[in-house]
């Protein structure tokens, strides 16, 4: 599978992405450290996303992407240089792996030089190529990534599209690499491209360049290029699947329509892609696509719509680059194999040192006589010719002059210089030479006492926690996640309402004010209990919850897992979401205090919602003017119920409607207004369940009873016992 784009690739991809020169940038974005999204708004098509992820890939999507709501320093760079920036165009450097992207911008000329080789890179620069600011600052042999300094691509290799019989003839003879690795390296064309030319040219790919026909390759390199510069299609090539043919997995591929089940498809049997189809894909199965960039959004598209989710899973702990949540158990056992592996490593260096020491006292008389001879040479002639005359002594591995120790060859069984190799000293006799391996295997076996005592301790760790662990699935316990930073609606009053929209409500004045001011826009609508001190609540119309696909492994079975997407697909808000809405801010209001009555709540649009007061008057904090026509929500019932959810891989305590949550949630509670303080409650749910206490305060709108209970204030093995 491929690792990152090709130069044919990228080829492919400028020239898809020149057709699209005159559109405007809206907005930047960094959904993580490795990826940068230009939103470009063309003039007769929709928005679409430009997907640059460093060292990788480059492609167009309109997949949902959520993205952070605090937006990275270098987002905020090529939000304040390219807003509203018209792309004028974009260019492969050479055949190199580097694109660049034209603007035209307020402040004149700018370029986005995008690097798709090792670890990549992303350079903003002026129209003189300085550089504004790269993703990474980085430096080579020849050339330095670093704000301030003019943009230095890479050493120009060569083109292809420029080389000539004649120049293809000549590096042949100066090459001394086989063919296929000349046309690979030299030729620019690397290992997958190289063996096609073989193919097409009807040449062994390992003969010697010199016994090579030079205008065979070069028409068969043509061959691919015009192929290329011809191609509009995309494809996607397939693993090869012993288990099925190849007509039964292009059918296959053809029958899953919806992008859940398409992703996962891919996901599972997509090679690679490519924008034309090699010698070395026939006889795979191949789907073929309008361009390669829609070819590249269906094989890796899903993965990369998942990046703020990645990262907020690294902020959070529970997931490092490459490996998912780890619990107690499975880290102390990965400790453990460490640590075995390490005690047979040092068991292995004890055993080679001693063996060395043993073999050069049993070979007392040669090695002193090596010594001796050693010795004598370097006086008489010095380093640098017994270094010369030593290859072609089979004694003598190599030497080292600074040290004045040489590594030699130590005699078998049979006097021969097969033996291990080992290092001796000049300035030290056949006794001390031995006694230095003695004493490496020495403080080896000293290190070995540590190693075994870590083992120990280890093991027991692991005893105690496989016991917590059994004892706390017994009791329906959710894994505690250490993370450093909270989601960022758990800073107000937020759930979720029929259809996944998300609603949030401010906790005092300060979140009534970024309620309205960050989080109230287009088709989302603002809604308020008609009672004094009432928090602000927006029902979101895009923004939500969707099940995820790929659940976490830490979550258990009984638990369902979500995740944040800034897109629900239907944005629709219906009176019963309002109704369902208006529920949960009187329930949020200081209705829920005084006893449980019923309410009354209105909704508006945000347009309606202003924070400037007529002449005369003051607008405090948190507080706002509605005018015009409002949406009235009377007699409605103060009862909400909570449940447990995960989001983003998070386990929280979720509050709704009963009905809301009991079709959500297998462990669940539902509650109405009570005497029993909801720090009692808060202390009975962390027992039961190890959500944090200061996660459960924030959902409990106040005093409490408990009307029914599913695993939420009992334990799980209780119910279970019921039920059975």
């Amino acid at each position: 599978m491929k690792a990152s784009m090709s130069s044919f690739d990228l080829r492919a991809v400028a020239r898809e992405l020149g057709s699209f020169s005159s559109a405007y940038v809206k907005k930047a974005y960094m959904p993580h450290y490795e990826q940068i999204v230009l939103r470009i708004n063309p003039k007769e098509i929709d928005q679409f996303d430009l997907v640059l992820v460093r060292g990788s890939r480059i492609y167009t999507s309109n997949r949902d992407r959520p993205m952070p709501m605090t937006p990275p320093p270098f987002a905020m760079v090529l939000r304040k240089h390219l807003k509203n920036a018209r792309f004028t165009g974009v260019h492969q450097l050479g055949f190199d792996r580097v694109l660049c992207f034209d603007f035209d911008t307020k402040f004149g000329e700018y370029h986005l030089y995008v690097e798709v080789f090792r670890d990549g890179n992303i350079i903003l620069t002026d129209a003189e190529n300085v550089i504004i600011q790269p993703l990474t600052h980085a430096s080579y042999a020849g050339r330095t990534l670093k704000k301030g300094i003019v943009y230095q691509p890479p050493p120009e290799a060569v083109d292809p599209y420029q080389l000539t019989v004649e120049a293809l003839q000549q590096m042949f003879e100066h090459s001394d690499r086989d063919l296929v690795s000349t046309l690979g390296g030299k030729v620019n064309l690397g290992a997958t491209h190289a063996n096609a030319v073989c193919s097409l040219a009807g040449i062994e790919p390992n003969i010697d360049t010199q016994n090579a026909d030079a205008s065979k390759i070069h028409q068969a390199l043509n061959t691919l290029l015009n192929d290329l510069d011809a191609s509009q299609n995309g494809y996607i090539v397939l693993k090869k699947n012993d288990q099925m043919d190849v007509e039964s997995l292009e059918q296959q591929a053809s029958e899953f329509a919806p992008d859940g089940l398409r992703d996962r498809f891919y996901e599972q049997h997509a090679a690679e892609a490519t924008p034309t189809l090699l010698p070395s894909h026939t006889g795979m199965a191949t789907v073929e696509f309008p361009s390669l960039c829609f070819a590249v959004d269906a094989w890796k598209g899903a993965h990369d719509a998942m990046a703020l989710a990645r990262r907020e899973a690294e902020k959070l702990d529970i997931a490092a680059p490459g490996r998912g949540h780890s619990t107690d158990v499975e880290r102390l056992e990965r400790r453990k194999n460490q640590q075995e592996k390490a005690l047979e490593g040092f068991s292995k260096k004890i055993e080679k040192q001693q063996l060395l020491g043993h073999t050069i006292q049993n070979n007392w008389t040669h090695v002193e006589s090596l010594l001796t001879q050693m010795n004598q040479a370097i006086e008489q002639k010095g380093w640098k010719q017994v270094k010369k005359d030593s290859k072609q002594v089979p004694w003598i591995v190599s030497l080292n002059a600074a040290e004045r120790t040489f590594v030699t060859v130590l005699p078998n069984e049979n006097e021969e210089p097969k033996g291990p190799q080992a290092t001796l000293s000049l300035d030290e006799t056949v006794h001390q030479n031995a006694q230095r391996h003695f004493e490496a295997a020495r403080k080896q076996k000293d290190k070995t006492k540590g190693a075994v005592e870590a083992l120990e301790d280890t093991v027991l760790q692991l005893q105690r926690a496989v016991k917590k662990e059994r004892k706390q699935q017994a009791s329906g316990k959710l894994n505690k996640v250490k993370r450093s930073k909270r989601l960022w609606f758990e800073n107000h009053r937020w759930s979720m309402i029929s259809g996944g929209h998300l609603l949030v409500g401010g906790r005092d004045a300060k979140g009534n004010d970024a309620i309205v001011k960050k989080h109230l826009s287009g088709s989302d609508r603002y809604l308020h209990a008609d009672l004094h001190g009432a928090p602000s609540c927006s029902l979101r119309a895009a923004q939500g919850f969707a099940i995820d696909q790929h659940k976490p492994a830490h979550i258990p079975e009984d638990v369902p897992a979500f995740r944040l997407i800034d897109k629900l697909g239907d944005e629709r808000i219906t009176d019963e979401k309002l109704e369902e809405a208006a529920t949960l801010a009187l329930c949020w209001s200081r209705a829920w205090a005084g006893g449980g009555a019923h309410g009354t709540v209105y909704s508006v649009k945000p347009a309606q919602v202003s924070k400037t007061a007529q002449t005369g008057e003051f607008v405090g904090k948190g507080a706002f003017i509605v005018r015009g026509q409002r949406q009235w929500f009377k007699d409605l019932d103060v009862q909400l119920a909570v449940g447990i959810v995960a989001v983003n891989g998070v386990p929280l305590l979720m509050g709704g409607l009963p009905d809301t949550i009991r079709s959500l949630c297998n462990r669940y509670a539902v509650l109405r207004p009570g005497m029993t303080k909801k720090e009692q409650l808060a202390n009975r749910i962390y027992k039961n369940t190890g959500l944090m206490t200061d996660d459960v305060l924030s959902v409990l709108p106040g005093a409490c009873d408990i009307i029914e209970d599913v695993g939420v204030f009992s334990p799980v093995k209780a119910i279970k016992s019921e039920e059975e």
